[in-house]
């Protein structure tokens, strides 16, 4: 499944992560998706392999852009674990 509903929350990164990485490109998106591969593949999405320890690449890749490292990432990772429940509750259904 490719399909992302975008009516669950943090469907954009999502949607965008997993174009970014289906191009080969490194993004905060495309590591954050990497980081919940396993999740989202349980669901049925087709996620393209990612790099090595993306939960590190993304703290660093924020770290070089912003002084809020730390906060930022535990909102992408926040936003990633509600559109993973989301999805799952749609599941169940």
């Amino acid at each position: 499944m490719n399909e992302v509903p975008a009516e669950f929350p943090g469907a954009e990164l999502v949607r965008a992560g997993l174009e970014d990485l289906a191009a080969g490109r490194e993004s905060e998106a495309s590591l954050l998706v990497s980081m919940a591969a396993p999740r989202l593949r349980a669901l049925g999405f087709d996620v393209p392999a990612g790099p090595a320890e993306p939960s590190h690449r993304l703290y660093a890749l924020l770290e070089s852009e912003d002084e809020g490292a730390h906060s930022r990432y535990n909102a992408l990772v926040g936003r990633a674990v509600s559109f993973a429940r989301a999805a799952e509750h749609a599941s169940s259904r």
